[in-house]
């Protein structure tokens, strides 16, 4: 008799992907339905052209890298609140932006999942300065520390065109110094004493990012001549903890995969007369 007995509770595949995302705070993978992500950039596209009343354009990603030959930095936040906007008042956005990266998420966090409520849109334009997020730990601001970020360009993306991430060695040193170095200059301060430490993530067009959001992160100006799109959404698994009454599951979350026995569990009610 010949049996096949496991002896590990997850597979090689995923054991190299959770050593890589410890040792770098992010990996980066083909997304799970290329096809998809075709449609819903060219659903994003639509909508774009839409807010600018002009032609949908034949070529999708010659289009999202040179609006900036067609937009005016000071018109730019309108086009992408628009585009948010109307993104998010679609049923399958969330679900179709989850599924994109789902395999990686599950193994990841969990396959209980919270997905942030609403899916960010970043648009930044070469040489622009108003479209800037400045080094931060999203953990400063209130968010669990058992979440990550799924990202994904909606063009290709490297160097300034791309996001920075810090490592997560020397994001454990310098944690500790976190307040006396930016109560001295604020982020600025921070960036100048680990910005030969930061890495840029290049992330193709059909890729995804997934980074560890407790890890300092950010963008600097663009200095690639071409304008840069990009997705993003925070998930967690549904029953970890939450630090703030603001950025917790019903707002800022909300339950995106729900296990048939934890409906049960959670609607369950002790029958009276068996409390110890």
């Amino acid at each position: 008799m010949n049996l096949q007995l496991i002896n590990s509770f997850i597979s090689i595949e995923e054991q190299q992907l959770n050593e890589e995302f410890l040792e770098q705070g992010y990996v980066i993978r083909p997304v799970d339905q290329p096809e998809t992500l075709d449609e819903l950039r060219h659903r994003i596209v639509e909508v774009a052209c839409e807010h600018l009343q002009i032609e949908i354009p034949d070529d999708d990603d010659l289009f999202l890298n040179t609006l900036h030959q067609q937009v005016p930095v000071p018109k730019l936040n309108a086009l992408r609140l628009f585009i948010y906007n109307r993104m998010n008042t679609e049923p399958w956005f969330r679900p179709t932006y989850f599924a994109l990266g789902k395999s990686i998420v599950e193994t990841l966090v969990g396959n209980e999942l919270a997905m942030q409520n609403r899916v960010n849109l970043s648009i930044q334009m070469p040489k622009d300065d108003s479209s800037l997020l400045g080094m931060h730990s999203d953990i400063l601001g209130a968010e669990t520390p058992f979440e990550v970020v799924q990202w994904i360009p909606l063009v290709n993306t490297w160097d300034t065109k791309s996001i920075y991430i810090l490592s997560p060695e020397r994001n454990r040193d310098i944690w500790p110094q976190l307040k006396e170095i930016t109560s001295q200059g604020g982020t600025d301060k921070l960036f100048e004493a680990v910005k030969d430490d930061l890495v840029w993530i290049p992330v193709k067009f059909g890729e995804v990012l997934i980074f560890s959001p407790i890890i300092l992160h950010g963008n600097l100006i663009n200095e690639i001549p071409e304008t840069r799109w990009s997705l993003n959404v925070r998930f967690t698994g549904l029953f970890t903890p939450y630090l703030s009454e603001e950025k917790t599951v019903g707002g800022f979350y909300l339950p995106v995969t729900t296990k048939t026995v934890s409906r049960i569990g959670m609607n369950y009610q002790h029958p009276s007369g068996f409390e110890d």
